[in-house]
């Protein structure tokens, strides 16, 4: 067992005196991937029981925009609305290159194959989603749009690899309340359908017999434990770990300096231990989501990225993750943005605090923030002289954000996690949620290190190690839309486990 596993995450079904309730699936989790499980489970004809540590669903994927990324198949019937296509193949080839030597080639093909059907399961739902496209560079819709590009589709290497196509696929609404929206309509279907839902029910072990089928699980409900019986399989949607400080430590210290935690409070990594403790491998456990929200606005493309030695290192057209795992590759993660007037505008994602240098000549910026002397004037005259003809021979910025830098005054803002200029607790940051978790086949069955499936376990979400592999590649939907597709195969796969 790893260190941190201090509590008992396993019980033997021989040593279980009473069954207190049973039925053929038991979900443990309700959020995006456990709703989806659950209601698929139960259109298979399963008898349903979901577990929720909280006392509501929703998970992480109700505190999110609910971006899916779907395409695939010729296009779904939002992106063929707007006379867009994208083939499974073209779609595949983008993934290929988001998640390289890390991804699963059958997760990738399975979910690029299905994705465009997915869509339709999430608007037969009920989800609206409005037939308008925003093309622009944005993180989410300024309206009520439901497609746009959240990824790298357009940026260098993706854009010679594969046809840029826009991905995301968000509820319409004004706000950021799709997950809200969607997470609603979900639980809903769950509940009239028939899925029996117990709140404030926290898992503390998995049930396994001694031919190492899982049978249950333990949870702890008005104070009491409680074994619930599961006649055709455990599906484990219990959400990542990045809550789970002693996990974070185990797995991925290196984001400690400088990334904060972003996800459900209950992110405690308890399907992962019980999954451990059930037998199951776990991967890619090193790798986490990691935001740099240098953007929006989008004219902020047009400036440089920058480390503390005054050279690029990046191109600063990429999106807000792939980004962050550069920036934060660089010494420190001292990372800033060179803008001139033109460009400059303040977002929410800064404030005057974060001004490392101004001036009107950019050797005034270079000395204000105190970076080598010379160094960013040799990199804004190299940038320039090709700037001019609208070429980035360094990074390959699209033409579409290529012009010289040379509008003063100048300004050099810090994104820098941890610079001693800021009061505490003011500086620009990074937030992160985890990649890795338990092993899984496609259509949900929990793997162990040998590659076996363990009989009767099931997961789906964070709390695998899913479709999403690196921040290098990801794109905002990817993690709600593997959740909820990947959750309805394990769902239907349980079902069918008699």
């Amino acid at each position: 067992m790893t260190k941190y596993q201090i509590k008992p995450w396993l019980r033997r079904y021989e040593d279980m005196a009473e069954i207190h309730r049973e039925a053929d699936v038991v979900v443990c989790g309700y959020g995006g991937a456990g709703a989806s499980a659950a209601l698929e489970a139960r259109r298979a004809g399963a008898e349903v029981m979901v577990l929720e540590r909280a006392s509501g669903g929703g998970g992480a994927t109700a505190m999110s925009s609910c971006e899916m990324y779907l395409g695939g198949s010729g296009g779904t019937a939002l992106q063929q609305a707007l006379g867009i296509e994208d083939s499974t193949e073209n779609m595949i080839a983008y993934l290929e290159e988001c998640f390289g030597t890390n991804g699963d080639p059958a997760k990738i093909r399975a979910y690029a194959e299905g994705a465009a059907a997915h869509f339709d399961w999430v608007e037969s739902l009920g989800v609206p989603y409005k037939r308008e496209a925003i093309y622009e560079r944005v993180v989410e819709p300024f309206g009520d749009e439901s497609l746009l590009f959240t990824g790298n589709e357009r940026a260098y290497p993706f854009d010679r690899l594969a046809e840029p196509v826009p991905r995301g696929h968000v509820p319409s609404r004004e706000g950021n309340q799709g997950g809200m929206i969607f997470m609603q309509i979900l639980m809903r279907r769950v509940e009239e359908e028939g899925v029996e839902v117990q709140a404030d029910a926290r898992v503390v072990a998995i049930v396994q017999d001694q031919a190492d089928r899982v049978r249950g699980v333990v949870a702890k409900i008005d104070g009491e434990e409680r074994f619930i019986k599961a006649r055709r399989g455990v599906i484990l949607t219990a959400g990542g770990f990045v809550m789970n400080r002693a996990m974070i430590e185990q797995h991925c210290a290196q984001v400690i300096p400088y990334a904060e935690p972003y996800g459900s409070p209950w992110d405690m990594g308890d399907g992962i231990q019980m999954g451990l403790a059930a037998g199951a491998n776990v991967m890619n456990m090193s790798e986490v989501f990691l935001s740099l929200a240098v953007y929006p606005p989008a004219k902020l493309t047009f400036g440089l990225l920058i480390n503390a030695r005054g050279q690029r290192f990046v191109n600063e057209d990429a999106y807000l993750a792939r980004l962050a795992h550069y920036a934060v590759q660089q010494e420190s993660q001292e990372v800033y943005l060179l803008v001139q007037n033109e460009d400059y505008e303040m977002s929410h994602y800064m404030d005057p605090l974060h001004i490392a240098g101004t001036g009107d000549t950019i050797e005034e910026v270079e000395r204000e923030a105190g970076l080598p002397e010379g160094s960013l004037q040799q990199t804004v005259a190299y940038y320039n002289g090709f700037a001019a003809k609208g070429e980035d021979p360094l990074f390959h910025k699209a033409p579409t954000w290529i012009k010289p830098i040379d509008k003063p005054p100048y300004a050099l803002v810090s994104y820098a996690p941890r610079d001693v200029k800021y009061p505490l607790g003011e500086a620009p940051g990074y937030l992160m949620f985890t990649l890795g978790g338990l092993q899984t086949l496609p259509s949900g069955e929990v793997l162990t290190p040998q590659g076996d499936p363990i009989p009767g376990l099931y997961a789906a979400g964070r709390t695998t190690a899913g479709l999403p592999r690196t921040s290098k590649g990801y794109a905002s939907g990817m993690s709600v839309g593997d959740a909820t597709f990947f959750g309805r195969l394990a769902g239907r796969q349980a079902a069918g486990n008699n």
